[in-house]
């Protein structure tokens, strides 16, 4: 049965000559707590999780940074700020028994581990699933248990779940999920296309499901058959940016966003950008109606927006990037990153192979401006991350009417 979900947490957070232990504090501090996330059991178990065992060797000095990284086989464990919020959202009590979906480096496992009375965690890729159940049996967490296999059809022999926790992104809710979980029980999944997905928590009463519809997040598709019968594919050849205009908006429960002290308003954020921090919407547009505005006052916050896409370098050579933007008492010191577009490009692994910036913006006019580039893509892309970022400066930079089209002379 292994520790009781308290004394296991108790022992987690007993002293250690553990190296990381001030990046693992300084990580809370920064990404989580600055950020919303003020469950104080959630934080605990946050702080006392040893991520970098969870990593592959050469990346550790990554670890406690508030990015996804790579574990091999073309997975990612994910940011520490998304299993954080992730674990709020389910609100996971000492007696509850939790199912997680995608496994991956065992991470959102070993979060879970302290909370729960017991953790069942599901894995597809035979690889991983070995290698994260035996750092799991390492570390002592006892109330874990693996096993490889389909996570859409659940575990049911081990049936109901109080918790359910889906860290791969289907098109729709598997129904043996559905069938699995508990009266009273909740779920949490991403949903939607392989580059847009939302978060969404189903609750479920009188053996039905009542959805909440979340913030937008962005998870790496699941592998195997799944992810094969998916109704929209990806096009590598024909990438573009959803809803660059920031004309259509998402309004969640005023709960779907931790990081709101007021919680009496609804949520309101612009669909298809995920990673939203210190981002708000305006009524003063470039174009159209609505834009968007990133202020950084503090070196500590984070200040941005992320859309991932496809994009095959062997089919488009080059990116058309344009975008209107404005700004504020932007200050930038030193060697600091000022506020950019930056693209990020992935190959078939989804290891990071080259990046480009369009911008950056450490004097922008105060009234709007069109900026435009074109970029190479390297010819071993298969994927990109566009991210709209204050990165290191301080001040208010509000942004419009980005597109991206590939370049028609280079394809």
């Amino acid at each position: 049965m292994g520790l009781h979900p308290m004394a296991a947490l108790a022992c987690l957070l007993l002293p250690t000559a553990d190296a990381y232990e001030t990046a693992r504090n300084t990580m809370v501090d920064r990404y989580l707590v600055a950020e919303g996330i003020d469950d104080e059991r959630v934080v605990a178990a946050m702080r006392a999780t040893p991520r970098h065992e969870f990593v592959r060797a050469p990346l550790r000095r990554f670890a406690y940074d508030d990015r996804a990284l790579d574990i091999g086989l073309k997975q990612t464990i994910s940011p520490p700020y998304i299993v954080a919020y992730m674990t709020q959202t389910l609100e996971v009590q000492p007696h509850h028994r939790v199912l997680e979906i995608g496994t991956g480096s065992g991470y959102q496992a070993a979060v879970l581990s302290p909370l729960a009375r017991e953790v069942y965690s599901i894995e597809i890729v035979p690889q991983l699933g070995r290698s994260a159940a035996a750092v799991l049996k390492r570390l002592g967490y006892e109330n874990v248990f693996t096993r490889i296999g389909d996570g859409y059809a659940g575990w049911p022999e081990q049936a109901p779940f109080d918790r359910i926790i889906v860290t791969c992104s289907p098109e729709d809710v598997p129904t043996p999920l559905v069938e699995q979980l508990a009266e009273g029980g909740r779920l949490l999944i991403p949903l939607g296309e392989r580059y847009q997905q939302v978060f969404h928590l189903f609750e479920k009463r009188d053996g039905k499901l009542v959805q909440t519809r979340l913030v937008p997040t962005l998870f790496v598709p699941m592998t195997g058959r799944s992810e094969e019968l998916r109704d929209v594919q990806p096009d590598g050849s024909n990438p573009q940016l959803r809803n660059g205009s920031f004309e259509e908006l998402l309004t969640g429960s005023p709960t779907s966003d931790p990081n709101r002290d007021d919680t009496t308003e609804p949520d309101v954020r612009p669909a298809g950008w995920h990673y939203q921090r210190n981002l708000t919407v305006l009524e003063d547009a470039a174009e159209g109606r609505h834009a968007i505005r990133l202020q950084r006052d503090d070196a500590d916050e984070l200040a941005q927006c992320v859309q991932g896409l496809p994009l095959d370098g062997r089919r488009v050579r080059e990116l058309d990037i344009s975008l209107a933007a404005r700004g504020q008492n932007i200050v930038v010191r030193g060697d600091d990153r000022p506020p950019a577009l930056t693209i990020t490009f992935y190959d078939a692994r989804r290891l990071v192979i080259a990046r480009a910036v369009v911008g950056p913006f450490r004097n922008p006019a105060a009234d709007w401006s069109r900026i435009s580039r074109t970029v190479a893509v390297p010819r071993g892309c298969r994927e990109a991350i566009v991210a709209l970022s204050m990165n290191d400066a301080t001040g208010t930079l509000d942004l419009d009417a980005v597109v991206l089209t590939p370049a028609a002379s280079a394809r």
